[in-house]
């Protein structure tokens, strides 16, 4: 599938010395919900930021849409819309407004049926004639989202855009990604709310300590790299795993009431059965069993563990 961003060999070092990007190559592809997932200072805002043209990277390229980021700024920069961490407009500006200033600030002509279309989309209609200062959080964070839609771009960077939102309205932008999605807006997509991720994604990317530790099919990885629980509830509570168990892969429970145990559902032989024999053998009955998969967070945090 055609990349409509590329990027290679990004660095960034400040002038503190930190170096904040290191060699990253990457590849978002036209029309993709990519969900780009890292701890605090891995280096994910700087990555978009240099995208979006607000950091000068050090070394390395950025191509948007087949435009350098550096050479050609105006015309990669029309082709991005970014909706920032911080909620960062004019407070003193009614909705309407901010959004119609921020369509002319690319060069765009006026549009008001694009606006208004923006703005029902975004549950912002009836309170176009507020001033920024008087609406909620939720909907000051959804104006971000009008502005960076406004000039109609190709590319979407929503960064942490449900930070501080409601369970409902999250869900909202949830469905207002998907249909821009649908629209042919590529969108990426970074948040520490990793069921976003795993709700929405189509691939995933890892930056820890500014380098790109895995970029994958978010199936593929959940595939991959996920495990599966078998957790059995016991009819009487264990002081500890018999010594005999202790090689198998057997947590217990603080309170002695659960064994669970983790396996490969990927592979031939789970050892369910064998381990079921042994657990009778020794005189360990359960009640009741139940399965579940590792998920997308686990995945994440050993990713970086690893990495640490």
């Amino acid at each position: 599938m055609q990349s409509i961003i590329s990027v290679s060999g990004l660095t960034k070092t400040y002038a503190s010395g930190l170096h904040a990007l290191k060699s990253v190559d990457l590849d978002i592809r036209r029309g993709e919900i990519f969900a780009l997932l890292g701890p605090n200072g891995a280096g994910k805002t700087t990555l978009i930021n240099i995208i979006c043209g607000i950091v000068n990277p050090t070394r390395g390229f950025v191509l948007a849409d087949g435009h350098d980021i550096v050479r050609d700024y105006r015309a990669a920069r029309s082709k991005i819309g970014l909706v920032p961490q911080e909620l960062s407009t004019d407070m003193f500006e009614s909705v309407w407004g901010t959004v119609s200033f921020s369509r002319g600030l690319f060069g765009r002509p006026p549009d008001p049926a694009h606006l208004e279309k923006v703005l029902r989309d975004l549950s912002l209609w009836d309170r176009r004639d507020a001033k920024i200062m008087t609406l909620s959080g939720g909907m000051k964070r959804r104006v971000l989202i009008a502005k960076a839609l406004a000039h109609e771009p190709q590319i979407l960077f929503l960064d942490e855009p449900t930070a501080g939102v409601d369970v409902e309205l999250r869900r909202a932008m949830w469905d207002m990604v998907r249909s821009l999605r649908q629209s042919g807006v590529t969108i990426i997509l970074t948040t520490h709310y990793i069921e976003e991720a795993e709700e929405m994604a189509d691939r995933i990317g890892v930056i820890s300590k500014g380098e790109i530790i895995l970029v994958e099919e978010k199936t593929v990885l959940m595939d991959k790299l996920g495990r599966k629980k078998l957790t059995l509830h016991l009819r009487q509570p264990l002081a500890s795993i018999p010594p005999e168990l202790s090689g198998t892969e057997l947590e217990l429970s603080a309170d002695g009431h659960e064994l669970v145990y983790t396996f490969d559902a990927q592979g031939k032989r789970t050892g369910i059965a064998g381990l079921l024999r042994r657990l009778g053998e020794h005189g360990i009955d359960f009640k009741d069993l139940q399965t579940t998969e590792t998920s997308l967070e686990e995945i994440f945090v050993s990713l970086v563990r690893s990495r640490s």
